[in-house]
């Protein structure tokens, strides 16, 4: 014990500091992609390597439709690596409401050996994806997320915020940054935000995972024992969107497939901060 405390005493400190010391993201760090589109030559090389279907094209007429769904995209940089359009970034803070501002289109006329002649519709689904994002300003600090939870909570709830963390059938990453949540670094309890055991204490569902068969029923018992007013967060990209599993004989794909979802937070998994972000968005919902 007293080796314990001395080596607590010597290490000091190690929760964040945010704003008073600037965010760092690591340059390995892999956040949402961003593409040229205007500058985007041909989208089937991307698409091909693309393990999720994240982007995918369809040929028509001599025109292509691209669409980028970043509820299925897991961060792999495959297509980064395969086409100079498009570059891995840092930016965590993708959680939106609508499943739909997730999605990015765009319209291009064809050369004849099938490369992009033209844009000739933008991408309006990012468009609407950074309005969601923009709601919040990038580069805002843990403490200033935490303090916004602790007053919205307040006013929706009458009280802090209580989650219920279901796993559905995940591989374990979103579970890992959850817990990051609770470290001595991020410490979210002093914003009044607590994990609870069973879903008649929470206000909120955070559930990880495609939904397997197998978890389907205990998750509608789940949501059915939350009292009202309840809030779903489905977490990463196989919680919003099936991701790398998809639908199958095992699984039924996304949360929402079995149950109303407020905010998604894309990722694989997503960051502490990205939680932060999705669970503000989530309880703005009702304030």
């Amino acid at each position: 014990m007293p080796g314990i405390l001395s080596k607590s005493l010597s290490t000091g400190i190690v929760t964040t500091r945010y704003p008073d010391a600037p965010a760092h993201a690591s340059p390995h760090a892999r956040g949402r992609l961003e593409i040229d589109w205007s500058k985007w030559n041909d989208a089937r090389s991307a698409a091909a390597v693309c393990p999720t279907g994240a982007i995918a094209c369809h040929d028509a007429a001599q025109a292509r439709t691209v669409t980028f769904d970043l509820a299925k995209c897991v961060f792999c940089g495959l297509c980064a690596d395969t086409d100079k359009a498009i570059r891995m970034s840092t930016v965590c803070e993708c959680a939106a409401r609508h499943r739909n501002r997730l999605v990015s289109t765009a319209q291009y006329s064809l050369n004849e050996d099938g490369t992009h002649r033209r844009l000739i519709a933008g991408p309006d689904g990012a468009t609407a994806m950074r309005g969601a994002v923009s709601s919040l300003p990038r580069n805002d600090s843990i403490e200033s997320l935490g303090r916004q939870i602790q007053s919205r909570a307040a006013r929706l709830f009458g009280r802090s915020l209580h989650i219920r963390e279901v796993d559905a059938g995940s591989c374990n990453g979103c579970e890992i940054e959850i817990v990051g949540l609770n470290s001595p670094v991020y410490d979210i309890e002093r914003f009044g935000i607590h994990f609870v055991a069973s879903p008649r204490h929470a206000d909120l569902l955070l559930v990880t995972g495609p939904v397997t068969r197998n978890m389907e029923l205990a998750l509608k018992k789940t949501y059915d024992a939350t009292p009202e007013p309840r809030l779903v967060v489905a977490v990463g990209a196989c919680g919003c969107s099936g991701g790398i599993f998809g639908v199958n004989y095992a699984t039924r794909g996304p949360v929402d497939s079995v149950i109303p979802v407020d905010v998604y937070i894309p990722g694989c998994p997503p960051n502490p901060q990205a939680l932060l972000h999705g669970i503000l968005l989530a309880i703005d919902r009702g304030v």
